[in-house]
């Protein structure tokens, strides 16, 4: 299929913000994922820094910019949030524990939408929340499907093993016990944009009293379908 606009600036700019779409890049990562020459790439990444479209992280590597959060909440286009209600509560009521959606924002994964157990004893994570990318089982599957270079850095002192997202990979979710927090477990599934990567988590949490220590037995399938349902929206939603 033809993507080209027939305006090969704009069809250019628009190759290096989809590559960021998958997490923090360096140059060179840009430049094997758009397949553009390096003093192209490297001349339109810096002009999407002076728009903000872009930003660079603490480390150097490229990373979607501020103004597109800001213009996504302007056109009321942000298709996940406006989907993720009802499939929260959902997935809520038929677990009986706390339900939220991850996004990586470069080094950290934040909660952007959530359904709080109404009672008893619960994990909170409020919208907003910022997480460590090193621990959980949202973290897990948010890393899972990067590329080497990324899995590698991803991996450097994770709560997880390369064995354990290589199980993620193999099953297509993730569980946690007590990685992110002392006696809470999780268990997660990768939610896919229309382009087939992996732009968000759903996820479960609650005590391990509860959830015990094999949580994904307990509740993988209903996690999965929630975000098989997610994917499957934000597709048509793009259609």
């Amino acid at each position: 299929m033809d993507n080209s606009s027939g305006v090969g600036v704009i069809d250019k700019a628009a190759q290096v913000l989809d590559a960021l779409e998958a997490g923090p890049t360096t140059l060179a990562q840009l430049v094997a994922a758009t397949g553009l020459a390096r003093p192209t790439v490297h001349r339109l990444a810096l002009a999407l820094v002076h728009h903000r479209l872009v930003s660079r992280d603490i480390q150097g590597r490229f990373v979607l910019g501020s103004r597109l959060v800001e213009l996504a909440s302007a056109a009321g286009e942000d298709r996940l949030i406006a989907s993720a209600g009802p499939v929260l509560i959902q997935l809520r009521d038929a677990t009986g524990e706390s339900a939220q959606i991850f996004r990586r924002q470069g080094d950290w994964r934040v909660c952007v939408a959530s359904a709080e157990r109404p009672i008893g004893l619960r994990d909170t994570i409020p919208v907003g929340t910022q997480l460590s990318m090193k621990a959980g089982s949202a973290a897990q599957v948010l890393l899972a499907w990067e590329d080497h270079d990324r899995l590698l850095d991803g991996l450097q002192n994770a709560r997880f093993t390369p064995t354990v997202l290589a199980g993620v990979r193999r099953r297509g979710w993730g569980q946690s016990l007590g990685e992110r927090e002392p006696g809470v477990a999780s268990v997660s599934a990768p939610v896919r944009g229309p382009s087939g990567r992996v732009i968000a988590a759903v996820s479960i949490s609650g005590p391990i009293e509860r959830l015990t220590r094999q949580p994904g037995r307990l509740h993988a399938e209903v996690v999965c379908n929630a975000a098989r349902v997610l994917t499957e929206a934000l597709r048509k939603n793009n259609e």
